[in-house]
């Protein structure tokens, strides 16, 4: 087993890097791209378990209890996460509730419970049953967990209210933001993380590395990493290990983050041309747009407030829908400079996608707070669905593209006129660097 190289190929540009053994501080990067490949982990099996166990524990707690209340003419409201979601829902805006629902409560709660239950049978030495499942599922929903948004909503949505009731925060909230704070240390306990670990405790033999072969090159499997050989003609097959789909490079890669593009610029402007809210009174109906409600923290004086709802809701999908069009468009003309920048731009693209369902969250805890029938009352507009799936649409368009054609692009021409180079075969496998 020992002399077997533990090997992973970088997500970002395709290169096969051998892994090393890392020192505390140390973060492996990838010596062509620049990516972060692995990091050191100072927590065993034993140590994620109870971390992961922590987090479901103040999970409990943050949705069991009201996040805020709200005090208006002698009338009061609290309101959790799920009162949330069952009020847009009974209010019949039934994407919102489904998106905001999914996205705040079901899917950190799959990603804790998939975590919890491998990571127990880890720490025993044990390979976890349907361990190839299980990680290909964690891998499914992690990016669509949206905790730290929630929270940040429920801030916005405090400041919204603070100028026409009185607002407290309750034991929800700060059980938010401890279950924010764990939540991102889980963030690196992934599928391919936790075969790793199954390979260091023993639970699964190490694997053989690429024979290699006509028309084959090596490439990481998706779900569990495991770098093996594949058709560079497309020709997909399943993992060895895990039995996810593994194809040498993402399909039609191109046309499926064009489309998906196309249709989020679409819904960009309903999204921002109609109201997210709407506001019942004593004094008549309004709605409100995103770029009003901007407009009205600000002039309340919330303008650092006002300021992180126009990033997040209107500069960042902006942003991601030039961005990918523009990684598309060179991609598609095979240009090959600039390719750090481009993977740079590439994975914050990536990072920030979720923050945009920001102003979801917030109508969604709105619509909780301020029912006070014949009073007033909140309840989403039909901006906020068109909003909502531009956020999932670009995130999707993210998914689809693959910055390694633009890498093998480049390959592809370094290695013309050298007779032998197998197709795929961009570089040899030289050692990660470690960086402190």
């Amino acid at each position: 087993m020992g002399a077997r190289p533990a090997l992973i190929a970088c997500a970002h540009c395709g290169i096969v890097h051998r892994r090393c053994a890392l020192q505390a501080g140390e973060t492996a990067l990838c010596t062509r791209c620049g990516t972060v490949l692995w990091k050191h982990g100072r927590l065993d099996a034993s140590g994620w378990l109870a971390l992961t166990l922590a987090a479901l524990v103040v999970f409990v707690i943050a949705n069991a209890y009201p996040v805020v209340s709200m005090r208006v003419q002698g009338m009061s409201r609290a309101a959790t996460l799920l009162d949330s979601v069952a009020m847009t829902w009974q209010q019949q805006y039934w994407v919102v509730a489904a998106m905001t629902g999914l996205a705040g409560f079901a899917m950190p709660l799959a990603q804790l419970l998939l975590q919890g239950w491998m990571l127990a049978f880890l720490a025993a030495g044990r390979r976890p049953p349907g361990f190839g499942l299980l990680g290909r599922l964690l891998r499914a929903v992690e990016p669509w967990c949206m905790v730290p948004v929630f929270l940040l909503g429920v801030l916005v949505a405090v400041v919204k209210l603070a100028g026409m009731a009185s607002v407290a925060p309750q034991p929800g909230l700060w059980a938010f933001a401890a279950l924010c704070v764990l939540l991102t240390l889980l963030g690196r306990v992934d599928a391919a993380m936790l075969w790793r670990e199954a390979e260091a405790c023993g639970a699964v033999p190490a694997p053989a590395p690429p024979a290699g072969g006509a028309g084959l090159a090596p490439t990481g499997c998706p779900a569990c990493g495991l770098v093996q050989d594949a058709r560079t003609d497309g020709t997909p097959h399943a993992c060895p290990r895990c039995a996810a789909t593994v194809h040498y490079r993402k399909p039609d890669h191109l046309s499926r983050t064009w489309a998906l593009l196309i249709a989020a610029a679409i819904l960009y402007l309903p999204a921002n041309l109609y109201p997210v809210m709407h506001i019942d009174s004593l004094f008549g109906g309004s709605g409100h747009t995103i770029l009003g409600g901007v407009v009205e923290l600000w002039q309340m004086g919330s303008w650092d407030i006002a300021v992180i709802v126009f990033v997040a809701s209107v500069m960042v999908p902006l942003t991601k829908l030039i961005s990918l069009a523009v990684l598309a468009v060179l991609a598609q003309r095979g240009d090959a400079s600039l390719l750090r920048p481009r993977t740079r731009l590439y994975e914050i693209v990536e990072y920030i996608g979720q923050w945009s369902m920001l102003d979801v969250f917030v109508v969604i805890l709105l619509a909780a707070l301020a029912h006070f029938p014949g009073l007033s009352e909140i309840s989403a507009g039909s901006g906020a669905g068109a909003f909502g799936m531009v956020v999932i649409l670009t995130m999707l368009a993210a998914m689809s593209y693959d910055p390694r054609r633009s890498w093998d692009a480049a390959g592809a021409r370094a290695a013309a006129g050298r007779p032998g180079t197998r197709p795929g075969m961009t570089a040899q496998t030289p050692p990660a660097q470690g960086q402190a």
